[in-house]
């Protein structure tokens, strides 16, 4: 599983010309699933997420989660993360798991991580544009691999 993680003071998300979803001050995430991606992997994603110590304290040091400021998240999810390009420049998606199981772990993740936070999504499969202001900028790249 792929995340990436971007500090931002708002973004959104449009389907049909229309906003599906959006966050104030918080995170947004791009968020992709491979091939043995499970549950435990996505509490492990979800629990290093919220406790990520990226959002400034009152002396504009990132010390804080994004718990600590009561942030707000837009997840949208982007199989392209598994995208590989080593060979050739056309890229190869056969790292990104397929769609209909990657939904099922996407949703999930999005429950899950509602628990503790405001969440709003774009649409899965969806030709989406998404449009942010990055704080910082911040961004941050987690993996975590399916563990052999």
């Amino acid at each position: 599983m792929k995340v990436v993680v971007q500090r931002v003071l708002k973004s959104s998300v449009k389907v049909d010309n229309k906003i599906v979803g959006k966050s104030g001050y918080g995170y947004m995430l791009l968020v992709s699933f491979t091939n043995g991606d499970n549950e435990k992997i996505i509490d492990y994603m979800i629990n290093k997420i919220l406790n990520l110590r990226i959002m400034d304290d009152e002396n504009k040091v990132m010390n804080k989660s994004i718990l600590d400021i009561n942030g707000s998240i837009l997840s949208i999810s982007q199989f392209t993360l598994y995208g590989d390009a080593k060979k050739g420049n056309r890229p190869s998606y056969q790292k990104a798991l397929n769609g209909e199981e990657a939904k099922k772990l996407y949703d999930l993740f999005n429950f899950k991580l509602s628990q503790s936070v405001k969440v709003e999504t774009g649409i899965f499969g969806a030709d989406m544009e998404v449009s942010l202001v990055n704080d910082g900028p911040i961004t941050i790249i987690l993996e975590k691999e399916v563990e052999k």
